[in-house]
């Protein structure tokens, strides 16, 4: 076996490769919106919006982690067929829903209110539940979960 050389990696492909250690190692976890953070750390400052899910196991670790889609300053285009494709792939029991907001501001658009919805009704027709969606940004997050929005 030979020795890896972390040098030659890109900084996606080194958070990349964290991101599944963590998941081995039980540490890909989500019991609290907070243990979705570190997993949304390279779409915080983006300035365009990027809409990623992750896909999780029935204990709720992390099984993989995909953006779907990345729009503009401030809107980005996602249809549930996108995001539960995957999910079926992966046989994924849950996700996790998050995009950014360039602007600063956490606080979810009555479209992000709309496509929670309609992400939530498709998950609970093809059994793979809806955990939580949540808006991040430099300013702090937004997490339908605790405001008891989902």
């Amino acid at each position: 076996m030979q020795k890896a050389n972390y040098q030659d990696l890109s900084k996606e492909e080194l958070i990349e490769l964290l991101e599944k250690v963590q998941h081995y190692s039980g540490k890909g976890q989500i019991r609290y919106p907070q243990d979705v953070l570190p997993f949304t750390k390279n779409i915080v400052k983006k300035g365009q919006e990027h809409f990623m899910v992750l896909y999780l196991n029935g204990q709720h670790s992390v099984i993989s982690k995909k953006t779907i889609s990345i729009g503009t300053a401030n809107r980005t285009i996602v249809h549930p067929r996108d995001i539960f494709a995957e999910a079926v792939k992966k046989n994924a029991v849950a996700i996790i829903i998050v995009h950014n907001h360039p602007s600063g501001n956490p606080q979810p658009s009555t479209e992000d209110t709309q496509i929670t919805e309609r992400i939530k009704n498709a998950g609970d027709i093809m059994g793979i539940s809806l955990l939580d969606h949540m808006v991040v940004c430099k300013n702090g997050y937004y997490s339908y979960l605790e405001k008891g929005a989902l």
